[in-house]
């Protein structure tokens, strides 16, 4: 299935396998672990659909025991975002298959940052279950997020009531030919993986250094989850006036006082991380 960015796919599914009826007490149930992608809960209540949700460990894994003790005959969605965003942390395909062997329902994988991670794509799984999804999109390691295009792989019938119920003509030309090219081609896109993987080391080195820096979280993305010990939020806003926008994280489950940067040129880096400690310094005096 090709779709308008992986957020179309999402909303496909939520429409095809969950009946509405949440707000009057009855309906299907989409399971998520927080922290993660938020148009799942977008999605699922636009359609009026119940949302599970069992957290992830403080590092960031899945909890299986209790996801599976958590399912009901009404969980017939389970979303694992891997590498997770904004936890950067890649699900192990272990832990997959086990939930896809324990479960009468759609086990979705969103892997829109998988070029990124050294833990294969659970694509290898599609042909393994007949219910395992797998989500891919050009918008991150393509650089081509302005064109949305996105993909699903999964069982053929799932595919097939996708197409069906999908919009006509919803990927216009444009992208479609974007999209082909891009895809002709993928030394573009290896030299993007290869450059980006060298400058998040570099970039994790030197946020390591500030002395108010508590935590680097490990990634499997195209960004670096980080603590800072105080005023992450202001920290956030304050550089975000300046011109360099990254994203506070803190009101998440486990991200207190969190920031997460996504990776840009060496001369993009360099400029975040001289505004971070600059900032830090002015908030803190």
């Amino acid at each position: 299935f090709v779709g308008v960015g992986s957020d179309e796919a999402i909303d496909l599914l939520i429409r095809i396998f969950c009946t509405p009826g949440n707000t009057t007490g009855g309906g299907d149930a989409i399971m998520t672990t927080p922290p993660t992608y938020g148009m799942y809960k977008v999605c699922a209540n636009v359609n009026d659909v119940a949302i599970q949700t069992v957290p992830l460990t403080p590092d960031f894994d899945l909890q299986i025991p209790e996801m599976l003790q958590a399912v009901t005959p009404q969980t017939k969605l389970i979303f694992i975002c891997s590498p997770g965003n904004p936890t950067a942390k890649s699900i192990p395909l272990s832990d997959v298959r086990l939930i896809a062997s324990s479960v009468n329902a759609i086990v979705i994988v969103d892997e829109a940052y998988v070029d990124f991670s050294s833990v294969p794509s659970a694509t290898s799984l599609v042909n393994e279950f007949d219910n395992v999804v797998v989500l891919q999109t050009l918008s991150k390691a393509f650089g081509m997020a302005g064109i949305r295009c996105g993909f699903a792989i999964g069982p053929a019938d799932v595919i097939q009531l996708m197409n069906n119920v999908k919009a006509p003509y919803n990927v216009n030309k444009l992208t479609s030919d974007a999209a082909a090219n891009a895809l002709k081609d993928t030394s573009t896109l290896e030299n993007n993986i290869r450059v980006l993987l060298e400058e998040r080391a570099l970039m994790e080195k030197q946020l390591l250094s500030l002395d108010f820096v508590e935590k680097v979280y490990p990634s499997d993305a195209n960004f670096l989850l980080f603590r800072v010990k105080q005023k992450a939020n202001e920290l956030y806003k304050t550089i975000a006036d300046r011109g360099i926008v990254s994203r506070f994280r803190g009101n998440e489950l486990h991200c207190n006082e969190c920031i997460r940067v996504t990776i840009g040129t060496a001369e993009e880096n360099s400029k975040f991380l001289e505004q971070l400690e600059g900032v830090y310094k002015e908030l803190t005096a």
